[in-house]
């Protein structure tokens, strides 16, 4: 096990997760701390809450389960919270992070939420994991326009080594894509200093106007935008790790840490699709281990949030981009072939991958969780036109 865990590819693989995680989302975080009010060290103990909080669980969870599970802080609740806590004080958001946290505890404990997932067709799980990636596998080849050399160096790695060294070829395009950044002058390494992140307790206060103007959308939008694309992409590979206890210790994890800032704790899509593809391990029993690896990279967000954030602003985006795209296209490859399989499922399917590949908001809701929703309701209209039609025969 100890000469498995210390792999490039493990390792690698749960370094771009987390990079393309944090680098994408980082911004509204400190966005949404600063909307409450929050102050330098009250910001630094976000990141160490979130850090913590998303290191404990991804270990933990993809450890116990054998699962490569990867939580994550809810980027939706984060932006909602950038307009949403404007007017409200610390304290508050506080009782705001306590109170949809103990919702989605409740959700976990309950068993509502495994009961809901347990009527999404592999097809239409696989569906809206393809629609959500699609913008990901596209940026590759937008970026490749403006930083052709960066972009097109990393995409040649990736396909003359994928089918000779498949195992390394993420990486190799990494570290060349690194290099060709230093050389051209892109890495902004200059400004880096080690500072080590200190919790700062915030007593809550609560208000029933805060609860229910910020609480309830923050609930919301992390159980439908985070946690059901999150257990569909567990679903969509193959894992059928029950949903109710990893729902159960997200929330949990938020009441205990939302005093220090960790205003929402979910399952993760699209960087657990990262630690969930071949180029992370080809044996789907081993590629938690990549996961493991990002709950280390977590760990190191939490204990140096300052240093980090500077480390991850010094990559050019481009790279970042560029990255993802080459690590997701095996998933979502495997992810359109799976939606696509079954000819009376076809049609549900490809509405769902639509819809979520769209990219709408309604309701304040995200395209992924419209996207199975509505493509659940053609499935089941389907279903019941078949049966209708067996019965009517068979008469």
């Amino acid at each position: 096990m100890l000469k498995s865990f210390f792999t490039l590819t493990h390792l690698t693989t749960g370094f771009i997760a987390v990079l393309v995680g944090f680098s994408s989302s980082a911004v509204i975080i400190f966005q949404a701390a600063s909307s409450a009010g929050a102050t330098p060290a009250e910001i630094s103990s976000w990141l160490w809450a979130l850090g913590l909080g998303m290191s404990f669980t991804t270990i933990g969870l993809s450890l116990y389960y054998r699962t490569p599970v990867l939580t994550a802080w809810s980027t939706p609740g984060a932006a909602l919270l950038v307009s949403g806590l404007s007017g409200f004080s610390l304290n508050q958001a506080v009782g705001i992070f306590l109170f949809s946290s103990l919702l989605i505890t409740l959700c976990g404990i309950t068993g509502w939420f495994q009961l809901m997932m347990r009527y999404v067709p592999r097809s239409l799980a696989s569906a809206m994991l393809a629609g959500v990636l699609l913008q990901f596998g596209m940026n590759l080849f937008v970026v490749l326009e403006s930083r052709f050399l960066l972009v097109g160096a990393m995409l040649l790695v990736y396909l003359f080594v994928r089918h000779t060294w498949p195992r390394y070829v993420v990486p190799l395009a990494l570290l060349l894509g690194l290099g060709v950044a230093y050389a051209q002058g892109s890495l902004q390494l200059d400004s880096l200093t080690w500072e080590l992140s200190r919790p700062v307790w915030v007593t809550p206060e609560f208000s029933l106007s805060a609860l229910m103007g910020v609480g309830l959308p923050l609930f919301i939008v992390t159980m439908a935008s985070q946690n059901v694309p999150g257990i569909a992409v567990l679903r969509a590979n193959g894992y059928q790790t029950p949903a109710s206890p990893l729902i159960s210790l997200t929330g949990l994890t938020g009441i205990l840490l939302a005093p220090f800032g960790g205003f929402a704790f979910n399952l993760a899509a699209i960087t657990a699709a990262i630690c969930m593809g071949e180029e992370a391990d080809r044996d789907p029993k081993k590629r938690f281990l990549a996961a493991i690896w990002a709950g280390v990279f977590y760990l190191l967000i939490g204990l140096f949030g300052a240093t980090v954030a500077a480390l991850f602003a010094a990559f050019p985006s481009e790279l970042i981009m560029g990255i993802a795209g080459l690590a997701l296209l095996g998933t979502i490859g495997n992810s359109l072939a799976q939606s696509l399989t079954e000819s009376d499922e076809r049609e549900a399917a490809l509405l769902t991958f639509l819809i979520t590949a769209s990219g709408m908001t309604l309701l304040g809701i995200g395209s992924a969780f419209w996207g199975l929703l509505i493509g659940l309701a053609a499935h089941h209209l389907q279903q019941r036109k078949q049966r209708k039609s067996r019965l009517e025969n068979s008469a």
